[in-house]
């Protein structure tokens, strides 16, 4: 029996981070988790790239356009959508998920949802840096090993 494990290193990694501007509150805490825990994992300043997008609907189609350059190889996507008081949290929260999900199976490189989807911002500041980590943290990790586990497929 074989089997294939990603390895969490990055000296060579070329990263992109596409976030969203909306709730910057939470968004920059999950950049900054991001970017702490690709600095751990050895991967240089000069090969992350951050791109800010104005909201979480709007990550899906830089996120296209980012792996498209050929520049990157994998895609960091952070966002967070905190419920509000009408239905526009589900159709975000749905068509934010579809579209990354659909980038990360068709596109040319691994794409990590890092989309806080809360009931209430307490619950997204806890995921972004407070008691229950960081989903920034999070998805740094899972790039960087779903890299190394294309690698050897």
């Amino acid at each position: 029996m074989t089997e294939i494990y990603g390895i969490i290193k990055g000296e060579t990694a070329k990263i992109a981070i596409v976030a969203a501007r909306f709730n910057s509150l939470v968004t920059t805490k999950l950049v900054a988790g991001a970017e702490m825990e690709l600095t751990k994992h050895e991967v240089p300043a000069d090969n992350v790239t951050v791109v800010w997008v104005p909201g979480a609907l709007e990550l899906s189609r830089v996120v296209k356009k980012v792996a498209a350059t050929g520049k990157f190889d994998g895609i960091i996507a952070l966002g967070a959508v905190v419920r509000g008081e009408t239905s526009h949290y589900d159709f975000v929260c749905s068509e934010t998920a579809r579209g990354l999900t659909e980038l990360s199976l068709q596109g040319p490189v691994p794409v990590m949802f890092g989309v806080l989807t809360t009931d209430n911002m307490e619950q997204a500041l806890n995921r972004a840096g407070g008691k229950a980590g960081n989903k920034g943290n999070d998805c740094a990790n899972g790039i960087l090993e779903m890299i190394s586990l294309e690698l050897q497929l």
